[in-house]
C-alpha cells in the first residue's frame, strides 16, 4: 500500500491522515527522514482496526498501529490530548477520539520542530506553532507552558541541539530550568535513552553544554558535572579544565568513529579527575583508579550495557598506560587485551589517538601485529609440555616474535 492509498482510505473512512513528526522537520530541514510516523483523526480506532486487520497493535497508555506503507512499517496513532495528573513521564491523562484535532495533538508535543503535520491528500502544512520558521532559523523552542509536563523533554531539547546543531531559546532553556525537581525521580533508563542518542550525533558536547545551561548536568550527568574546575597542566592541555578536555576528546573522536560505546568510552576516560583532591591540582595521579571507582557509581545508578562498562573501565584503565608502554611484555599482553575488547583496535587507537595527539608505533601497526602473535598457538607447542605450561610457552614465544617484527 503506498502512502496515498492509506491516505484515501482513511478519507473513505470520514477521516484524514497526516504525516507528523521527524519526518516534516527533516523535510524542511533538506534532509530524508529515517522513519515516517503518521497521525489519524476522524475514525474511531474499532473502525480504523477493521479496516486495517493486518496492522499490528502496541503501546499501553493509548494504541499505536503498525502499518506496512510504501514497503516499510510505519507507526500510525489516533490524534490525542493529554492533562497532566501526577509526576513523570507516566502521570498523565490521555484522552484520543474522532474528535480530536491535529492542532490539539500538535499542542501536546515537545518543541516546535517537531510540531507540525502534512495532510496527505491535500499536502496542506499545519505549523500552528511556527515550526518551520525554527527550522529555517535553526532554532529549538518549546511549543507551550506544558513543555515541563514530562522533566525528559529538557533532555530532548539539549539532544536535538545536539543533533540538528541548532540553539535553545532562552526561554526554552528556563523552561528547562524548570524540570529539574521531578528530573531528578525520572527512571534513569530515560536519561541514558537520551544519552545514547547524543553520543550518536556528530557534536555530542553540545549536549553537554545544554544542561550545563539550564543547570540540569549535576542531576543528569554528575560524573561530568564534576570535571569542571579540576585543572589540568597547561603544557599538556591548554584546552582548559577537565571538563573542557573531556567534551573535546568526544567530539574529535565522534569525527573518526560512529560507534556509540566508543565515544561513551571516550566520555569516561578521565571521569576519575572528577575527584582529584583540590590540595593535588593541577595534577591527577592515580586518576585511572578512581576513574573506574565513578564508573562503578554510574553504573549503579543509571546501568549502563555490559559492553559499555566493560570498554569505558578498558579505556580508564589504559589511555595513560599505552602510550607509554616500552617492555615488549606489556605491549603483548596489552594488544592481545585489545585484540579481546568490545572496543575493537580501531576504538581504543581512535581515542588514543585524539587524547594522545598519535599513537606509539606498536598501536599504529596494532593489527598487523595481532596478526602475528596470533600465529602462534598451542599446535606449536613442544609435544612434552602439557598443562600451563603451554600457555606459559605461547605467551613467551609471542613476546619474542613481537621482538623480531620490524615494520614498526
Amino acid at each position: 500500500m503506498t502512502e496515498l492509498d492509506f491516505a484515501k482510505k482513511i478519507d473513505g473512512l470520514g477521516g484524514k491522515a497526516y504525516l507528523v513528526g521527524g519526518a516534516v522537520r527533516d523535510k524542511f530541514r533538506g534532509v530524508e527522514a529515517h522513519d515516517r510516523d503518521y497521525c489519524v483523526t476522524g475514525v474511531d480506532e474499532k473502525t480504523f482496526a477493521a479496516a486495517f486487520p493486518n496492522a499490528a497493535k502496541f503501546g499501553k497508555s493509548f494504541p499505536v498501529y503498525s502499518v506496512e506503507i510504501d514497503a516499510a512499517f510505519c507507526e500510525v496513532a489516533f490524534a490525542r490530548t493529554e492533562r497532566k495528573v501526577g509526576k513523570g513521564y507516566r502521570g498523565f491523562e490521555i484522552t484520543f477520539a474522532p474528535s480530536v484535532t491535529i492542532e490539539q495533538d500538535l499542542f501536546r508535543r515537545d518543541t516546535t520542530i517537531n510540531a507540525m503535520a502534512i495532510e496527505l491528500l491535500s499536502g496542506t502544512l499545519v505549523d500552528p506553532f511556527g515550526g518551520r520558521e525554527d527550522v529555517f532559523n535553526k532554532k529549538i523552542r518549546a511549543v507551550s507552558e506544558h513543555f515541563t509536563d514530562d522533566p525528559v523533554r529538557a533532555l530532548r531539547a539539549a539532544r536535538q541541539a545536539a543533533q540538528f546543531g541548532f540553539e535553545i531559546c532562552a526561554d526554552t532553556v528556563e523552561a528547562m530550568m524548570l524540570c529539574a525537581f521531578e528530573l531528578a525521580g525520572e527512571p534513569t533508563e530515560r536519561i541514558f535513552d537520551e544519552l545514547e542518542t547524543a553520543l550518536k550525533t556528530d557534536k555530542p558536547s553540545i549536549f553537554f553544554r545544554s544542561l550545563e545551561r539550564a543547570g540540569l548536568l549535576e542531576i543528569t550527568f554528575p560524573e561530568i558535572a564534576d570535571l569542571r574546575g579540576k585543572v589540568q597542566p597547561a603544557v599538556y592541555h591548554p584546552e582548559g579544565d577537565a571538563y573542557e578536555h573531556t567534551l573535546q576528546i568526544v567530539d574529535d573522536v565522534a569525527q573518526v568513529n560512529d560507534r556509540p560505546i566508543v565515544r561513551f568510552a571516550a566520555l569516561a576516560h578521565d571521569f576519575g579527575k572528577g575527584t582529584t583532591p583540590l590540595e593535588m591540582l593541577p595534577h591527577h595521579y592515580k586518576h585511572e583508579q578512581r576513574g573506574l571507582e565513578v564508573l562503578s557509581k554510574m553504573n549503579r545508578r543509571m546501568t549502563l550495557p555490559g559492553d559499555w562498562r566493560r570498554a569505558a573501565s578498558f579505556v580508564i584503565r589504559e589511555h595513560m598506560r599505552a602510550p607509554r608502554l616500552s617492555k615488549a611484555g606489556k605491549i603483548v599482553d596489552l594488544l592481545l587485551s585489545l585484540n579481546s575488547s568490545v572496543l575493537g583496535v580501531k576504538g581504543f587507537c581512535d581515542i588514543i589517538r585524539v587524547d594522545n595527539h598519535g599513537l606509539p608505533p606498536y598501536l599504529e601497526h596494532a593489527q598487523e601485529i595481532i596478526g602475528e602473535l596470533l600465529k602462534i598457538g598451542g599446535k606449536d607447542a613442544p609435544p612434552e609440555l602439557k598443562g600451563s605450561a603451554i600457555g606459559e610457552w605461547i605467551h613467551a614465544e609471542r613476546i619474542r616474535r613481537f621482538v623480531t617484527i620490524k615494520n614498526f
